[in-house]
């Protein structure tokens, strides 16, 4: 891996960051009731790519005790939806799950798509690309770590 294209991401990154990013007030009592935490937690979620509760309260930092109090809580708004994988637990995002991250997430939605409406159709398409083949790759090295 060239030192130059982990200095890139970590330069580029940063400066989507700053752009995009908003000071939320959350709190329970908002309109999707979660709190930053919450927030984060639906985040890390993926509809396709799931997340063991266990994985998730390590990589969060939280007992698994707080992990599995927040999931029953997400689960009962509709957020999140718990399945098994044999003896494993997997949790994933739920559409209204993704509304409520949307709303509340650090990046401001408007103003993400105020970005990528300054880029040409196939621009952003190359964009979203990249961001998705980052993102698979940050995946399997968490599946991978988790094995």
């Amino acid at each position: 891996m060239a030192d130059a294209q982990v200095l890139d991401v970590l330069r580029f990154y940063p400066r989507i960051y700053f752009a995009c990013h908003v000071k939320h007030v959350r709190a329970r009592s908002t309109e999707y009731a979660i709190s930053d935490r919450d927030s984060m937690l639906l985040g890390h979620l993926g509809a396709e790519t799931p997340w063991n509760p266990g994985e998730l309260a390590r990589h969060m930092g939280v007992a698994a005790s707080t992990m599995t109090e927040t999931i029953d809580r997400l689960e009962r708004h509709g957020y999140v939806v718990r399945s098994r994988n044999g003896r494993e637990a997997e949790l994933r995002i739920t559409p209204l799950g993704a509304e409520a991250m949307a709303a509340t997430s650090i990046l401001d939605a408007a103003r993400v798509g105020e970005a990528l409406a300054r880029l040409t159709a196939a621009e952003r398409k190359r964009a979203i690309e990249g961001l998705a083949l980052l993102a698979s790759a940050a995946d399997r090295m968490r599946e991978e770590v988790a094995s």
